[in-house]
């Protein structure tokens, strides 16, 4: 399996994890609760299964980069959460970040 397909299960599992947390309600409610530990469980995994190929800094760069991106459209997109243009410029400067990281920089594993 390739590196970057298992780092994008990873965030796709942290993502999951991550809104099942604010669902949790504090660890309140079972059933998100199960998912955010499956959710994280799952995202460690497979980011430990991305390491070995790809390194740490750039991975977890990538990793948290996506992630914050992917949560914040589900928080303003499910949770109806607001960001304003300050946020919107964070999560820009975030995905050229990671778009840097990966297209430009020699540090990178293609």
């Amino acid at each position: 399996m390739s590196a970057w397909l298992t780092l994008s299960l990873a965030i796709l599992a942290e993502v999951i994890g991550t809104s099942a947390l604010k669902a949790s309600e504090g660890f309140s409610r079972l059933l998100p609760s199960v998912v955010v530990v499956a959710g994280y469980g799952v995202a460690f995994y497979f980011l430990s299964l991305t390491l070995k190929h790809i390194p740490v800094g750039i991975a977890y760069a990538v990793w948290s980069g996506a992630g914050t991106v992917l949560i914040t459209l589900i928080g303003v997109l499910a949770f109806r959460q607001k960001i304003d243009l300050a946020g919107m410029i964070g999560i820009a400067l975030i995905i050229a970040g990671v778009l840097v990281l990966n297209l430009l920089s020699k540090s990178s594993a293609h």
